[in-house]
């Protein structure tokens, strides 16, 4: 049985909660005969690659998915790169700020997601999901995750396909944000079954 390690975040930046990691939570434990494995992340700069490097040792998944919310994003969105930089004033959730710091300095500047971001765009789009693909991840500690985990797949001569989905706000957290775009929590589930799809095909 292949397995699927799909990740979120912790609630971070004020939130009281984390649309990410509900759906996340909510997602069947088998997709397509795959066992899907899910694991929270703190929002912490380094534990959360501690963290996933650990599960990916002990459950040896077959690709992994990691997620997170952008807000203010209007749909899906399939990160397409992950470059080697830290550099927020926002602080993580034990409070550290990264400013202009590598996040594996003998790294390479960037790497390409290993998820079929095309094929998850126009299986997202048939299946009546708005999606799109983007190119930029941030700087945060989403990017920090997602090259984190490339890398990992990198020096470690593993065949892991790994990438980042991000997704908007829940309706609930633009109650006092009314100009921001919002996603239900149904679509947004729905969403990351096309992509564990996806990835399977």
């Amino acid at each position: 049985m292949k397995k699927i390690l799909i990740t979120a975040f912790d609630p971070f930046g004020g939130e009281k909660t984390n649309p990410a990691l509900e759906a996340v939570m909510a997602l069947p434990d088998d997709i397509k005969g795959a066992k899907i494995i899910k694991q929270e992340l703190p929002t912490v700069y380094g534990k959360s690659l501690d963290i996933l490097y650990s599960k990916i040792e002990s459950e040896r998944p077959d690709a992994v998915i990691c997620v997170g919310q952008a807000g203010g994003r209007p749909n899906i969105s399939i990160e397409r790169i992950a470059v080697n930089i830290d550099d927020t004033e926002m602080p993580d959730n034990e409070k550290a700020v990264h400013t202009d710091k590598p996040i594996a300095p003998e790294g390479p500047a960037a790497y390409f997601s290993g998820l079929p971001v095309k094929k998850i765009i126009s299986n997202l789009h048939k299946a009546g999901i708005p999606a799109s693909i983007s190119n930029t991840a941030g700087t945060f500690v989403c990017n920090h995750v997602m090259y984190g985990v490339l890398h990992y797949a990198d020096i470690n001569k593993l065949n892991l396909p790994a990438g980042f989905i991000h997704i908007p706000y829940a309706p609930k957290q633009t109650i006092e944000k009314p100009s921001s775009p919002s996603m239900s929590a149904d679509i947004v589930v729905n969403a990351l079954k096309v992509i564990i799809g996806s990835v399977l095909e």
